[in-house]
């Protein structure tokens, strides 16, 4: 091991995301005219962050794919169908970084593979460092936000309905929200 990936390993701080406090969202239109909202409940993960070298940073998380919730349980039991998410055979969602940029002071671009209903494709995330602090019982806390948009398509979900109108029921591109709060690793 050389000096670098020593100095570089000792500055790395490992998180693991706190999933009582972390928020996963998605967003979705509907019949064209409206957008519908739904969340993960079910998410785990860690981030190792590099603060001296940005790109010596990593993510990863698993969602379960059953723990959608969008408020509605019929809408529910159709995500988690065949027709969209097909949880049992494809229990959980995945993210693994695969590159980590600094943009800008507090704001870094996190590339990374994102596996949904057993397809990988590749897709960035917009961070920002919303900040530590520290908890009442004596931890440390992290902060981060993060948005991306993906077609659902690209993931082998093309389950659709096309309208009279001659749009679709469901819109093709997902914006994805992640309010992360994330506990530091002793």
């Amino acid at each position: 091991m050389t000096n670098a990936t020593i100095n570089q390993s000792a500055t790395a701080t490992t998180w693991t995301l706190d999933p009582a406090h972390t928020l996963v969202e998605f967003a979705a239109k509907h019949l064209m005219i409206t957008t519908v909202k739904g969340r993960f409940t079910d998410v785990s993960g860690t981030i190792t962050m590099n603060e001296a070298n940005p790109a010596a940073s990593s993510v990863k998380a698993v969602i379960k794919s059953a723990s959608v919730d969008t408020r509605t349980d019929q809408r529910d039991a159709h995500l988690k169908s065949a027709d969209f998410l097909e949880v049992e055979r494809h229990p959980d969602i995945t993210f693994n970084s695969t590159r980590v940029e600094q943009s800008g002071s507090g704001h870094y671009r996190v590339t990374g593979d994102l596996t949904i209903h057993g397809v990988t494709t590749p897709v960035v995330l917009e961070v920002t460092d919303e900040g530590r602090t520290k908890d009442p019982w004596g931890g440390e806390r992290a902060g981060f936000s993060a948005t991306t948009r993906i077609d659902r398509r690209d993931f082998g979900l093309t389950w659709n309905q096309i309208l009279e109108s001659g749009g679709v029921l469901v819109g093709h591109e997902i914006r994805i929200t992640l309010e992360v709060e994330a506990t530091k690793n002793a």
